[in-house]
């Protein structure tokens, strides 16, 4: 049973940076659509597009989404590391739940930028109804990965710190 719930433990750990991965790739599969609805639209008089194939905005809003994945994506392994340390037990356990605690903060305010900064509202400053209009429907829930990753993470470190526990008090 414990090593089924270490399994559980590590798989919910490694989540944080697979789903800010595919967080990143999800946003990219949007952005691309938005940009290809962006340059077919009427609004597009001959603008330019970047050697990747976007526009500005999607090239602005691509740059926001990996600044996003990057930071949630470090933190994943951060908690990771953390879970794993937790798991020995003994000393030191103390500071890495305060750490833990406070590493919560970045993977907050990610989530809140990704609210704040929603690919429609980045469109109407470019003023590009457009991009706007080619934006999925699905993409705005793609922060819900976001939120995933960290509940995941969350569930992990507790898990291992409980386990950390438990070894440290069977030791004599």
């Amino acid at each position: 049973m414990a090593g089924k719930r270490r399994l559980i433990a590590v798989v919910l750990l490694a989540l944080g940076p697979v789903l800010a991965a595919a967080y990143a790739v999800a946003n990219l599969v949007a952005i691309r659509t938005a940009v290809k609805a962006q340059i077919t639209g009427p609004e597009w008089a001959g603008g330019r597009l970047a050697a990747d194939g976007m526009t500005a905005l999607g090239r602005d809003y691509w740059r926001l989404v990996l600044v996003v994945a990057v930071l949630v994506g470090v933190l994943g392994v951060t908690y990771a590391v953390m879970g794993a340390l937790l798991w020995r037990g003994g000393r030191g356990r103390t500071p890495l739940l305060v750490v833990s605690g406070v590493l919560i903060v970045p993977y907050a305010l990610a989530v809140l930028v990704v609210l704040i900064i929603p690919a429609k509202a980045l469109a109407g400053l470019y003023d590009s109804p457009d991009f706007a209009g080619g934006v999925p429907a699905w993409q705005p829930a793609t922060v819900l990965v976001l939120v995933a990753a960290g509940l995941a993470q969350a569930v992990g470190m507790a898990m291992a710190a409980a386990q950390g526990r438990r070894a440290t008090a069977a030791r004599p």
